[in-house]
C-alpha cells in the first residue's frame, strides 16, 4: 500500500513540483494549501504519512501549524521547508517536533531520502510504542489492526465486556489473534497495567497442568526442590489468558472451577486455601458445546467460561483488513530486521486480498516476515510471496535436465504470411510496410513511448517495468529524441523541487 505525504505549501508550483518528484517513486500525494487546511485533512482522518510543512505561508505560519498538530495528537512525521529561514528558524521547529527539513529548491534525491528517513523513524518510533503498551499491558482496542465490519464487532463486543470482571470466551480458528484481543481487553480495563499472564492450555505435559496453574509447596512431590506460585497467583490482581482450554483434563477442569466459583486456590502441598483475584478470559478453537456432548468437558465448567463469548472472524471474512495488517507487518518487520521496505506494490496487493489464507493473521505474518527479509527492491513484488503466488524456482531435477533441442519448422514463413499474421493495431509494429523487420532501434523507440504513455509519464515505473534502470532510460528517451512525450505525458525527467 502506497504511503500518502501531504504537501502544505501555499505556492500551487512547488506543489505540482514535489508531487511530481514523489509520484516517480510511487508515493501517494495530497495537498493542503495553508496550516489550516492541512489541519482539518488530518483531523478528518485522511490518510498521512509523511507531512511536508513549508514554514512560511499566509495566516497561520509552519511553527504554529506544527505546534497545532502535536496539541491535538498527530503525530505523523513533520518534514519542515524553507527558503528563507535562518539556523534559529530551523532549530525552533526541530525542536516542536520536526524531524528533518530541507531547503528550496531542494534536489529530488534529497527530498526522497529525508521522507524515507521519516518513515523509517516513524516506524521505528511506532514499533517501540507497540512494545511498550505489550509489556506493561496497556494495548487497546484502538490498537487493534482492521475496521472491517466483523472486526469493528468484535471491538465494540470487547470494550462493553472490559468494562466489567465478566469471563469472556473467545472463540475463532487457530491463528485469528485470540490472545491480541485477550490483551486489549486487558489493556482497556481497570486491570490495565497490572500483571497478564497468558497459559497455552495445550501446550503443558498433563502431569503438570495442576502445578503450573495453582502451583506446589517444596517437598510435596518428588522434584518439588523449591515452592513455585503457579499462573494464578502470578496473575494476582490482573488477567489470566487461558488459551486453548478445552486441552484442560477433566480432573483440571474441577479445580479450575472452584478457582472461578470462590476465588480461591489450593497449591499441591498446601494445607490451606489461598485467595486469588485474577479475571479469566480463555479461548478456543474448539467447539465447546460438542466436547460438552461428548464428555469430554465439564457442562459446569462451559457455562461459567462462556458468560461473555466473543468470536474473531477468519482473515477470509475480514479481507478489507488484509492492506492494512501487511502495512502494520512491513513496518513491525522494517524495524526488526533493519530493512527499508515502503509497501507493496498493487499486484502484490490485490493477490493477498484474494487469497483465502486458511492459516489467517498468523499466516499472514509469516509470509511478509519472509518477504521482508528476501525482499531487495522497495516495493513487495508478486515473486516475493512464492508459496501464495505460486511463483518457485524450478525443482532441482528440472534444472539438471538438459535442454531438449528445438524442433525447427520444415520452411520459414513468407513475409506476406507475417504481414497477415501480425494484429493491425498492434502498439507495437515488428515488421515494416515491405514486410521486413524493424530496426532494432526503432522498435525500442515504440515500445519506451508506450511505455511511458500507459504508465503516465511515471519513469521509475516505466524503467521497473522495461527491466532497465532510470539513468539508463533518461539516457535513451534523450537520445530518441522523445522528451516532449515525456512531457505531454505530466512528467519531466529532470525535474527538481523549487520555488519561484
Amino acid at each position: 500500500m502506497a504511503k500518502t505525504v501531504l504537501v502544505v505549501d501555499d505556492d500551487p508550483t512547488q506543489r505540482r513540483l514535489i508531487q511530481a518528484v514523489l509520484e516517480r517513486e510511487g508515493f501517494d500525494v495530497a495537498h493542503a494549501e495553508s496550516g489550516d487546511d492541512a489541519i482539518k485533512r488530518l483531523g478528518s482522518g485522511a490518510p498521512a504519512d509523511v507531512v511536508l510543512l513549508d514554514l512560511v505561508m499566509p495566516g497561520i505560519s509552519g511553527q504554529e501549524t506544527l505546534a497545532e498538530m502535536r496539541a491535538r495528537g498527530f503525530n505523523q512525521p513533520v518534514i519542515v521547508v524553507t527558503a528563507t529561514g535562518g539556523v534559529e528558524t530551523i532549530v525552533q521547529a526541530m525542536q516542536a517536533g520536526a524531524m528533518d527539513f530541507f531547503v528550496k529548491p531542494a534536489a529530488p534525491e534529497r527530498i526522497i531520502v529525508s521522507i524515507r528517513n521519516a518513515l523509517s523513524m516513524g516506524a521505528l518510533k511506532g514499533e517501540v510504542d507497540r512494545l511498550k503498551k505489550h509489556q506493561s499491558g496497556r494495548t487497546t482496542f484502538d490498537d487493534l489492526i482492521g475496521s472491517s465490519p466483523a472486526m469493528t464487532m468484535v471491538k465494540r463486543m470487547g470494550e462493553r465486556a472490559a468494562k466489567s470482571s465478566i469471563p469472556i470466551l473467545i472463540t475463532g480458528e487457530s491463528g485469528v489473534g485470540k490472545e491480541v484481543i485477550a490483551r486489549a481487553v486487558h489493556g482497556s480495563s481497570e486491570r490495565a497495567g497490572k500483571p497478564f499472564v497468558a497459559v497455552n492450555c495445550g501446550a503443558i505435559p498433563e502431569n503438570l497442568v495442576e502445578s503450573i496453574l495453582f502451583g506446589h509447596e517444596k517437598g510435596s512431590f518428588t522434584g518439588a526442590s523449591d515452592k513455585h506460585l503457579g499462573k494464578f497467583q502470578e496473575a494476582n490482581g490482573g488477567t489470566l489468558f487461558l488459551d486453548e482450554v478445552g486441552e484442560l483434563p477433566l480432573d483440571i477442569q474441577v479445580k479450575l472451577l472452584r478457582a472461578l466459583q470462590e476465588s480461591e486456590i489450593d497449591p499441591i502441598g498446601s494445607k490451606r486455601s489461598i485467595k486469588v483475584d485474577v479475571r479469566i478470559v480463555s479461548a478456543t478453537n474448539r467447539d465447546l458445546s460438542q466436547a460438552v456432548a461428548e464428555g469430554r468437558f465439564r457442562e459446569d465448567l462451559f457455562y461459567r467460561l462462556n458468560v461473555f463469548p466473543v468470536e474473531a472472524p477468519a482473515l477470509r471474512e475480514r479481507k478489507e483488513d488484509v492492506a492494512a495488517l501487511v502495512d502494520h507487518f512491513i513496518r513491525r518487520f522494517n524495524v526488526e530486521e533493519g530493512k527499508s521496505v515502503v509497501g507493496a506494490s498493487p499486484e502484490t496487493m490485490a493477490f493477498l486480498t484474494a487469497f483465502d489464507w486458511p492459516g489467517n493473521v498468523r499466516q499472514l505474518e509469516n509470509a511478509v516476515y519472509r518477504a521482508i527479509v528476501l525482499a531487495d527492491a522497495p516495493y513487495l513484488q508478486p515473486h516475493d510471496f512464492p508459496a501464495i503466488s505460486g511463483v518457485a524456482a524450478p525443482p532441482p531435477e528440472a534444472q539438471a535436465a538438459p535442454a531438449a533441442p528445438l524442433a525447427m519448422p520444415a520452411s520459414l514463413p513468407t513475409a506476406e504470411q507475417l504481414m497477415a499474421e501480425m494484429p493491425k493495431d498492434a502498439p507495437v509494429r515488428i515488421l515494416d510496410a515491405r514486410g521486413h523487420l524493424r530496426t532494432l532501434e526503432e522498435i525500442e523507440r515504440d515500445l519506451i513511448q508506450l511505455a511511458i504513455g500507459i504508465y503516465a509519464g511515471h519513469m521509475s515505473e516505466v524503467a521497473r517495468r522495461l527491466g532497465i534502470g532510470r539513468s539508463t532510460l533518461y539516457r535513451k528517451v534523450k537520445e530518441q529524441g522523445l522528451e516532449e512525450v515525456v512531457n505531454a505525458a505530466g512528467a519531466q525527467p529532470n525535474a527538481v523541487a523549487s520555488s519561484q
